[in-house]
């Protein structure tokens, strides 16, 4: 039973995980590949038995070379989009440059431009503006003075040749500062919210006498505080850019671990720490919920309870109504809504209308009842569809669209 019951949390959490990983590849990919996908057939001058190319997720965002016994090659990356503003002739240009296994450059080549095809031919057609970073490790490039190197660009083709130029020196540098070993900052700000992380897991767990009452103070504590001054709520917005760019660790500490909390506390104690005691806005609707006098009190049928639970509602979300400065009127609307239904239904937008609860939900620990049920056999099938568009990306992009210019 013990066994069963780890495994069916286990595929919840690897379902979680899974999602949060293609987000972050789907994202890399869009901005790595542009609407114009590199083929392999792109390197074959450089690598003459290339069999395929890896998305590499890290900082620099280029591609692994490898041949078909899954051997590395080299490396691949390409100008656009990093580079949109340097502008040539008459446009922007997106090049391709290519560095061996040690990490020295191959050469370049123009894949798309906007500027005029006799500039671009004339700079392709110059053998020695080619071969100018050839032999040069990544953290010449980036250190390279195009003055001081002397690059002064083609003759009859200047503007389009030094924007070709600029564009990989600003592509290897942007890569190069992100590459830095990171500095955490850790604020006033991170250390109010881990202790209102503890006075939670505190109220949560201990069952001492007077504890409800020591629950209402801190119920405005976490409005005023998390909420309406931080404004840190937990979001599907917040989590999906999270899973897109990468957490926050550096500039936010306290907020990453208020969510790895969130999220590891039910997974194991079958206790919904956020919704019940760190949710600015359920604590908001328990206190509406108290002030309610008993007789507006209503009784939600079953069938109208199971249809609003099944109903989607995750584009509407209410928490950014609490940063109020910047609060769109949708949000708030949502929010006001949630508070009014709360004087008839206890926690009602918590019931039916949140998606970040039920996504905390969808993880938590719920004991011996609980059972591999619909909705993980539809979560585990979606999965399934989105990791095969993933992996046959390329595929389906030229079949829509058709193959790349």
């Amino acid at each position: 039973m013990r066994a069963r019951i780890a495994l069916l949390q286990l595929y919840r959490l690897g379902v979680l995980l899974a999602v949060a990983w293609l987000i972050r590849a789907h994202h890399t990919r869009l901005r790595v590949e542009g609407d114009r996908p590199v083929r392999v057939e792109e390197v074959a001058g450089w690598f003459t038995n290339a069999a395929g190319l890896r998305l590499d997720l890290a900082a620099r965002g280029g591609f692994h070379v490898f041949d078909r016994d899954g051997a590395e090659l080299g490396y691949l990356i390409r100008t656009l989009p990093q580079a949109d503003r340097i502008i040539g002739y008459c446009g922007i240009t997106d090049t391709l440059v290519a560095l061996d296994r040690e990490g020295r450059v191959l050469g370049f080549k123009i894949r798309h431009s906007e500027d005029t095809k006799t500039h671009v031919g004339d700079v392709m057609a110059d053998r020695h503006f080619k071969q100018t970073w050839n032999g040069m490790t990544w953290e010449q490039v980036a250190g390279m003075d195009l003055k001081k190197a002397g690059v002064e660009g083609v003759s009859g083709a200047t503007m389009t040749s030094l924007a070709v130029a600029e564009g990989i020196v600003h592509r290897f540098r942007v890569a190069q500062g992100e590459m830095r070993p990171p500095t955490m900052r850790v604020g006033v700000r991170d250390f109010g919210l881990m202790t209102v992380l503890a006075l939670g897991a505190w109220l949560t767990f201990t069952k001492r006498e007077g504890r409800e009452r020591w629950r209402r103070w801190f119920q405005w504590l976490v409005i005023g505080y998390v909420g309406l001054l931080n404004g840190d709520l937990l979001a599907q917005s917040l989590l999906a850019g999270w899973a897109k760019s990468g957490m926050a660790w550096r500039m936010a500490p306290g907020l990453v671990l208020f969510a790895a909390a969130a999220f590891a506390v039910p997974w194991v104690a079958r206790r919904p720490l956020y919704c019940q005691q760190l949710c600015p806005h359920g604590a908001a609707q328990e206190i509406v919920t108290r002030l309610a006098p008993a007789r507006w009190r209503v009784n939600v049928p079953a069938a109208l309870d199971r249809a609003l639970l099944d109903f989607d509602l995750a584009g509407l979300e209410a928490f950014d109504a609490y940063l109020i400065r910047s609060a769109g009127g949708a949000t708030i609307a949502v929010a006001i809504a949630g508070l009014l239904a709360a004087l008839c239904v206890p926690k009602a937008y918590c019931k039916y209308g949140c998606p970040t609860g039920a996504l905390l939900e969808f993880v938590r620990a719920r004991g011996a009842g609980d059972k591999f049920g619909r909705r993980d056999l539809a979560a585990g099938v979606m999965l399934l569809v989105a990791f095969v568009m993933h992996w046959q990306h390329a595929a389906i992009h030229a079949l829509i669209f058709g193959p790349a210019a």
